[in-house]
């Protein structure tokens, strides 16, 4: 049975034996007896980071330590609320930080803690602890963020939706007359996106951009 450490785009961290790209963590989530309680972050520093690292093997449910989270892709990983990793993924931090900074006309890229405390503000509704969501003109979303589209999460790729499922991205759509939509991807990382951030998207995507 697959252990509770799969990330939706909508926050919910699910048993599901999909496989993803990528995989982080938000601090540690379990028990001794490697399920998750109520709480569903220890720290702010909600990161995105790689599959391997110089080939060592961990435990995903290290006792006290640290849970580990794994995402579909970026653009899930994003929808999330969380960023690349500055440690394991220091190239992608950088052009994360380094977008961030030009979307809101900074002089120089924030430090990662600036970077958390906002996507936090973002993210989290601070009364209920659920997923912070915005309703915005489709037109004007970038590539790569994601949005509820018929009452499921769906990636924004060429002014295209298409809808998510741990099975790949399905056949992409352009609904005539969509205008507003509900965002999933908190507005931090929006602007990063517009800024051109390019984030690791799954292979199923471009293929199915392609057949549209």
């Amino acid at each position: 049975m697959p252990l509770q450490n799969r990330v939706l785009p909508t926050q919910e961290i699910v048993a599901d034996p999909g496989r993803g790209l990528l995989m982080g963590n938000r601090g540690s989530l379990h028990g001794p007896d490697r399920r998750l309680g109520t709480t569903r972050w220890r720290s702010k520093a909600w990161i995105c980071c790689v599959l391997d690292w110089k080939g060592i093997r961990r435990d995903p449910m290290p006792p006290g330590r640290w849970t580990a989270l794994f995402f579909f892709d970026e653009a899930v990983a994003l929808a999330a609320g969380h960023r690349p990793c500055h440690y394991c993924r220091r190239r992608d931090f950088l052009l994360y930080a380094g977008a961030w900074a030009s979307g809101r006309g900074l002089s120089e890229r924030p430090r990662a803690a600036e970077l958390d405390a906002v996507l936090h503000h973002e993210r989290v509704e601070s009364r209920t602890r659920r997923q912070r969501t915005t309703v915005q003109d489709f037109s004007g979303l970038p590539d790569g963020a994601m949005v509820r589209f018929d009452g499921r999460p769906a990636l924004v790729l060429d002014q295209q939706v298409l809808p998510w499922s741990w099975e790949g991205y399905g056949e992409a759509l352009r609904p005539p007359g969509l205008r507003e939509v509900e965002v999933l991807t908190p507005p931090a990382n929006l602007v990063v996106l517009q800024a051109g951030f390019a984030p690791l998207l799954h292979p199923s995507a471009h293929s199915q951009l392609r057949q549209a």
